[in-house]
């Protein structure tokens, strides 16, 4: 049989950062890819000269068998339907893609927060997969995308099971990054929940690359606290957070009793030095909900310290630092409030325990 006919047909939904290096780079290995890039301007420069990737092998304008639709078409029937639109946007995504789906496709959820719960109820927990994206991608000029931190892929289930469909998605995203598995993909997702909680929100809010805000003291100790009422959210949630890929063990970062009211101590001065060597790794990662304020578009915080701040109200949990980092976004893409350090020297003054 021609392995053409074989491969996995790909529709990638969003060519932002993230959906435009997927597709760059499957397309480079030799995939036949389509995509929906929602505004014309974008697939016509996909289309005619095709996209220009910047990453660890330089930059390059990629060529190869690449379709690109501004909405959806009406017939299709593709084996991943990978999901790379903002979080606010994923739902509509499922809705407007659903129907495009093969008998036994799948939705892959790429969006930071706990999206494969929103995608679940427009088709259905058995037609959907999460694939944990722990690197970071921007798109600064039209069809021109940027991979700004390494990192590789987790591949899950809800369901926590071994899916049948994961070693063949598993050959799809091998193409962009390493791939690993979980069968704890709640429990990693929470895990990347925190990252994003802390680091890309602190890094909207502080209107800054990550590495130059984790220089503060102040803002690493913000982070810590985040971390904190995330983990005490999902135990209640009754998650058991498991570590991302690479990544280093949040856990182990979130602050106990005695420290949230010391000003000072040796596992404090550890935890310090941690997130400085995390500022230094990640020193060019410029959040993407920056980027969205900046456009005049929605930021999804609602789906990060938003996720929080509901279901630990739900619970009865304090998170305050989660609430005014929420609030604080809320008010910039308002045009209420600039970022900047100083609003989170602001936050850190309001929120931090008394005697710390």
């Amino acid at each position: 049989m021609n392995p053409a006919q074989t491969a996995p047909r790909v529709l990638v939904v969003g060519c932002g950062g993230i959906g435009g290096v997927l597709l760059s780079r499957m397309v480079e290995a030799g995939q036949r890819v389509s995509a929906v890039a929602r505004r014309e301007e974008i697939a016509s420069v996909l289309r005619t000269r095709g996209p220009v990737l910047r990453d660890e092998k330089g930059e390059r304008t990629i060529r190869g068998e690449l379709e690109v639709f501004v909405q959806p078409p009406r017939e299709g029937a593709y084996d991943f339907i990978l999901l790379a639109t903002p979080p606010n946007g994923v739902e509509a995504a499922a809705r407007d893609t659903a129907h495009l789906l093969a008998p036994d496709g799948a939705m892959v959820v790429l969006q930071n927060g706990l999206c494969e719960e929103l995608v679940a109820q427009v088709v259905g927990e058995p037609r959907v997969l999460g694939a944990i994206v722990a690197w970071g991608a921007s798109s600064p000029e039209t069809g021109v995308y940027e991979r700004t931190s390494s990192g590789g892929f987790m591949l899950g289930a809800l369901s926590g099971e071994q899916d049948p469909r994961l070693p063949r998605l598993a050959g799809v995203l091998g193409a962009v990054s390493q791939v690993a598995f979980t069968d704890n993909l709640r429990g990693a997702r929470w895990s990347k929940l925190a990252i994003n909680c802390a680091i890309s929100t602190l890094g909207t809010v502080g209107g800054s690359r990550v590495g130059p805000l984790l220089r503060h003291r102040f803002v690493r100790r913000l982070a810590m606290e985040v971390f904190t009422e995330v983990f005490q959210v999902a135990r209640a949630e009754g998650v058991k957070v498991e570590k991302v890929a690479s990544t280093v063990d949040l856990e182990w970062l979130t602050l106990g009793e005695s420290e949230r009211h010391s000003p000072g101590s040796p596992s404090l001065l550890l935890k310090h030095t941690m997130l400085l060597a995390i500022g230094a790794r990640y020193r060019r990662l410029r959040s993407s909900m920056l980027a969205a304020i900046e456009r005049g578009r929605e930021p999804p915080v609602d789906f990060l310290n938003g996720e929080v701040v509901r279901r630990g109200k739900a619970h009865g949990i304090p998170v305050p630092v989660n609430e005014r980092l929420l609030e604080a976004v809320h008010a910039m893409a308002r045009r209420e409030l600039a970022p900047g350090v100083e609003t989170l020297r602001r936050i850190h003054e309001q929120t931090r325990p008394r005697g710390h």
